[in-house]
């Protein structure tokens, strides 16, 4: 036991000074534990077997599927468009949405949906993540108090009302509390602790492709020389293939895109073909996008009997054509070694080996035009499939790829059937929660495989997409929680706390399994919290003959007050790199609010549920 509350102080000293990473802190209290036989070999290592925490893996890779997808990029501008760009009102929208849908997905699926979309949101709005993502996490674990499977520990404290012979909590009940609480921390948020939030610095902001596109019009004259044409009922073109024209060679045009106005449906055909290839058949009123001198244009018009369409190459029109889900664009510099300097290449033409097109080309901050002979230092705007992109400098050495053109993938916002393939993912895995068909964490990686399988997120980039950091963290401090159970040093701080007070007043009582619930909460899962405090709370309601639910609902409402600390629950963990937090930050914003509660609890409890 002594051992146990060194290794603890110790924690949480770490902790607070944040000299080494959480996840690192967590590793060295996990391994002492080990080591001075507080714990065994299975019980040290219980976290990284722990359902939870397999969760929580698989919920990063449902989230990165909604950011890859175009999702997240959406939402983030609706947010931001509904905020005016007040980051007050935008923090009120993204703790509000989170407490809402808490309410029926579990807090950290709430969490792992939200927090992609609150980053590209505060980045949007012109402030940092770390102003907005602690609310997010704070209000999902508010609102998880709106119905009764909201959280773990709703279930638990209303199942031991059951099993001791009382009538356990309605599905609603939890609300009667839940949403005064609610209201009282986007109050709380919006007028205070906004201003006790900090503001640090990460590396996580998005690159936002509207103002990519803008300099790349400016800078390269994107828009010049490109053309949208309709095949007539007379041209030669029609049921002909790309490849039989040989236009770059024979017309000195390139095909950027075809758009198919009569798609067949039987055989599948898209209606955007966004690189045509050189197998692309061409068909009666297909729109062909074409790049080339004015000239040459006029041609190949006139040659095959095609229309002109009017419209304007300016940035949105743009956007729209040259950029989605499918199809990128990205800055490429070619240096003295490249294999390119020297070559005489066409604007608009294709690397059939890499699967771009060179679409525009800047040397020395001047656009050029026509046939570019390539020199070291040229610096060109290329357009291909992302993954195409991202693999260039594997196929061509001696390339600059400018920027990060899969985070640029991941703030496109049209959607796709990809798209809707990764929402469905969303409403089954929320469907399987909320029915509970199957436990939470099968059920998450059921839906995370989805994501994998339909290419929603890139089986090779499905790592990537998980914080390791906070599932480390996490599983690394479930064994604290299992000591602390172990040794009896929560059991005996509960049993005396409830002698100490029980005699005082039913209040005072109430004052007490909530402070000591809210303590152990800060350290220890919520649901372990509830399941040891719930008894405890029912045998000392009935020692003094007064009702039980008070007390059950206050162990309910305290295991979910995690505020002071970014290991008490999962959802603060998951915040805390996205945030750039540090273990002071939760103590300085969430102590206001714990009052807040603790205050609000002793207040409303008894009056709605009588002793």
């Amino acid at each position: 036991m002594i051992a146990l509350l060194i290794i603890l102080g110790i924690t949480i000293v770490l902790f607070v000074w944040g000299k080494f990473p959480p996840d690192v802190v967590a590793l060295m209290a996990m391994l002492a534990l080990f080591l001075t036989g507080v714990l065994n070999l299975t019980e040290t290592l219980s976290g990284f077997s722990n359902p939870t925490v397999i969760m929580i893996a698989a919920l990063f890779i449902i989230g990165e599927g909604l950011s890859r997808t175009g999702w997240t990029a959406m939402a983030g501008q609706m947010f931001v468009k509904w905020a005016h760009k007040s980051v007050a009102r935008l923090m009120v929208i993204v703790s509000s949405g989170s407490s809402l849908l808490s309410g029926f997905v579990s807090n950290t699926g709430t969490v792992a949906a939200m927090l992609p979309v609150v980053v590209t949101a505060a980045w949007s709005a012109g402030t940092f993540p770390s102003k907005l993502l602690i609310p997010v996490a704070f209000g999902s674990n508010t609102g998880g108090l709106l119905t009764l499977t909201g959280t773990p520990p709703n279930i638990i404290v209303s199942n031991a009302l059951v099993e001791n012979g009382i009538e356990g909590f309605s599905f609603f009940e939890f609300g009667l509390i839940g949403l005064p609480l609610l209201i009282i921390s986007i109050l709380y948020f919006r007028y205070v602790g906004y201003k006790l939030l900090p503001s640090h610095r990460t590396d996580n902001k998005p690159i936002a492709i509207d103002q990519e596109l803008h300099k790349w019009v400016e800078n390269y004259s994107i828009g010049d020389n490109m053309y949208r044409l309709r095949i007539r009922s007379m041209s030669q073109l029609i049921n002909t293939k790309i490849g039989d024209w040989n236009f770059e060679e024979n017309h000195k045009v390139s095909v950027m895109r075809l758009k198919r106005r009569h798609p067949n449906k039987l055989k599948r055909v898209p209606q955007f073909v966004e690189m045509p290839g050189l197998d692309t058949e061409m068909r009666y009123h297909d729109i062909i996008t074409v790049k080339g001198e004015p000239e040459d244009v006029d041609k190949l018009v006139l040659k095959f009997h095609l229309g002109f369409i009017t419209w304007k190459p300016e940035n949105d029109n743009l956007k729209k054509e040259l950029i989605n889900q499918e199809v990128g664009m990205a800055e490429m510099l070619i240096t003295p070694n490249s294999v390119f300097v020297g070559k005489t290449i066409p604007l608009g033409h294709h690397l059939q080996q890499a699967g771009v097109q060179l679409l525009a080309v800047s040397r020395d901050n001047v656009p050029l035009t026509g046939k570019i002979r390539i020199k070291a230092g040229d610096a060109f705007v290329i357009r291909g499939r992302w993954e195409n992109i991202i693999a260039l400098k594997s196929v061509y050495e001696n390339l600059v790829i400018s920027g990060s053109p899969e985070a640029l993938a991941k703030n496109v916002d049209e959607l796709t059937p990809r798209s809707y393939i990764a929402l469905g993912t969303l409403i089954l895995m929320i469907l399987l929660l909320v029915f509970k068909v199957m436990p939470g964490a099968i059920a998450a990686l059921v839906c995370a495989g989805i994501m994998m399988l339909t290419g929603c997120v890139p089986i090779s980039k499905a790592y990537k997409g998980i914080s390791w950091t906070s599932v480390v963290m996490i599983a690394a401090m479930i064994p604290m929680g299992v000591a602390l159970d172990k040794t009896g040093v929560a059991q005996m701080a509960a049993t005396s706390l409830v002698d100490t007070l029980g005699s005082i007043h039913p209040v005072a009582l109430l004052a007490g399994v909530f402070l000591l619930t809210a303590a152990l909460s800060q350290t220890i899962n919520n649901s372990a919290t509830a399941v040891l405090m719930a008894p405890i709370a029912i045998m000392a309601s009935m020692t003094l003959g007064v009702s039980p639910k008070p007390f059950m609902m206050a162990v309910a409402i305290s295991a979910s007050t995690a505020f002071l600390t970014p290991v008490g629950t999962t959802t603060n963990a998951m915040v805390m790199s996205a945030g750039g937090y540090k273990f002071l930050d939760y103590l300085k914003v969430g102590g206001p609010l714990l009052l807040l509660f603790f205050i609000a609890t002793l207040i409303l409890v008894p009056w709605i549920w009588n002793f």
